[in-house]
């Protein structure tokens, strides 16, 4: 391999055509979809279920599992470690639209995801509302004080959804999911979903319907039994403020051993300035107005809902508000 430039990498989703999804991605951010419904779409993933590919550059056409071979911790950074000794990269970020109800899911976490799942990774995620029907909501664990002996109870009677905690939400809002929650985004809802690398659900309660093939679509009861943590600490996020400057300001919304998320929110014209020093990459999303990354010379244009991975390798950057705008800021924590 020669030795390219560094920059700012853009690519082209990868769409998943589940049968709970729908038209929005096109209805209200002017998507180019194929016919049919759109549940997801992946915007960075080095999944093999569903690569990205590169976008431009000298990258350009090549899946994110090829640039990570090509430039490993150079692209992660030093804190990835725990997804590089499984040659993996780090993170996935998704778009969800919610045309139905999702099934009640939990995912695992690292421990029981490589027992289980071939090697896979866990499955701690958040969610960015960016839009919500009136009266929408997410299922959010269970009732408060429920047992494990009524939980199994109601799994074997088919009454799960008497013990569901059902939480209205808003666009703007963000949710923690770590591993072990009970969950479901319901109808009427469009997220940014930030995660793991992994495709692991445990699918526990389908709401009685069936996939398109006519037949109930399949459960995981037994496996989630294992991994439903009842004492999770999940919830709608109150962000905290970690920084103002002029024209800026930056709230953290989630922190967890496998990243970390901000909302980033910037006047016109103000410019978010930043380095990648090698320790983590940087993937920011517009979700709401125009920004635009500049680094060296090379720039990319983010409008809403537009996401661009920063390698670790990059050095200095900024993003700046071409019009005012709202963006998410995902990175590595330090891992003691």
């Amino acid at each position: 391999m020669s030795n390219p430039r560094i920059y700012p990498l853009t690519f082209t989703p990868a769409l998943r055509d589940y049968l709970w999804g729908g038209r929005r991605l096109e209805t209200l951010f002017g998507r180019k979809l194929p016919p049919g419904r759109v549940a997801e779409s992946w915007e960075i993933s080095g999944h093999p279920h569903a690569p990205t590919p590169a976008d431009t550059g000298y990258w350009a056409g090549q899946p994110l599992p090829e640039i990570l071979a090509d430039l490993g911790e150079r692209l992660t950074g030093s804190r990835s470690w725990w997804a590089l000794k499984r040659d993996k990269f780090p993170l996935l970020v998704k778009l969800l639209d919610a045309d139905l109800d999702l099934s009640v899911q939990v995912h695992p976490n690292d421990v029981f995801a490589q027992a289980h799942e071939h090697g896979e990774l866990g499955k701690a995620e958040m969610w960015y509302v960016l839009h919500a029907e009136p009266g929408a909501g997410v299922i959010l664990g269970l009732r408060p004080g429920t047992t494990e002996a009524e939980l199994t109870a109601a799994l074997a009677e088919g009454t799960l959804e008497a013990l569901l905690e059902r939480i209205p939400v808003r666009a703007g809002q963000a949710i923690a999911l770590p591993t072990g929650t009970l969950h479901a985004l319901l109808a009427g809802t469009v997220v940014a979903e930030i995660q793991q690398n992994s495709d692991t659900t445990y699918r526990v309660y389908d709401w009685g319907r069936v996939g398109p093939d006519g037949k109930a679509r399949e459960l995981h009861v037994e496996k989630a039994l294992q991994v439903i943590d009842l004492a999770a600490s999940h919830g709608i996020v109150v962000p905290r403020l970690i920084g103002m400057a002029p024209g800026i300001v930056r709230r953290e919304l989630v922190r967890n051993p496998y990243f970390v998320v901000e909302e980033v929110s910037l006047m016109s014209g103000a410019a978010y300035t930043g380095a990648c020093d090698g320790s983590t990459l940087e993937i920011w999303g517009c979700v709401a107005g125009t920004a635009a990354i500049e680094s060296e010379g090379a720039g990319v244009g983010l409008p809403a809902v537009r996401y661009a991975l920063l390698p670790a390798a990059l050095g200095e950057f900024a993003v700046r508000a071409e019009r005012q705008c709202t963006c998410l800021r995902a990175y590595l924590p330090e891992v003691a």
